[in-house]
């Protein structure tokens, strides 16, 4: 097996960068991830709690999204209260001329949302234990 496709590996590496850098860069795609784009009544509120958690352990939180208005994303997030640091933008500390942007891990219904929600959740889960 790929070692990235065993999850221990990858969740592994998520905790090491977090320990070396006491933070983490988050992608998290708007359009059905946290948003019913398809207005279909699909609700997200269990990764915008993530959001919220990963926030509050001092991550660092991009919207990556294709959605054209960015007004319109801007303001759902702020009403839904999900925290972001930027949209569409490497972070500050992260210069690269890619168009995909920096992160150590994308959450996006469209990648293997369900695995990177469970490592994230361990990571915080493991993390709150260490501090408490």
């Amino acid at each position: 097996m790929d070692f990235y496709l065993n999850s221990e590996n990858s969740f592994n590496r998520l905790l090491d960068e977090y320990n070396k850098y006491g933070t983490l860069v988050i992608a998290f795609d708007f359009d059905d991830t946290v948003y019913d784009f398809h207005k279909k009544g699909r609700i997200y509120n269990d990764v915008i709690k993530l959001l919220q958690e990963l926030k509050a352990l001092s991550c660092y939180l991009i919207c990556w999204t294709g959605n054209e208005d960015l007004e319109f994303v801007t303001a759902y997030l702020e009403h839904h209260k999900i925290p972001f640091d930027s949209l569409n933008e490497n972070p500050p500390f992260r210069k690269s001329v890619s168009r995909k942007v920096y992160a150590n891990a994308y959450l996006d219904d469209r990648a293997g949302l369900k695995q990177v929600f469970d490592e994230l959740n361990n990571l915080l889960l493991t993390v709150k234990t260490r501090i408490l």
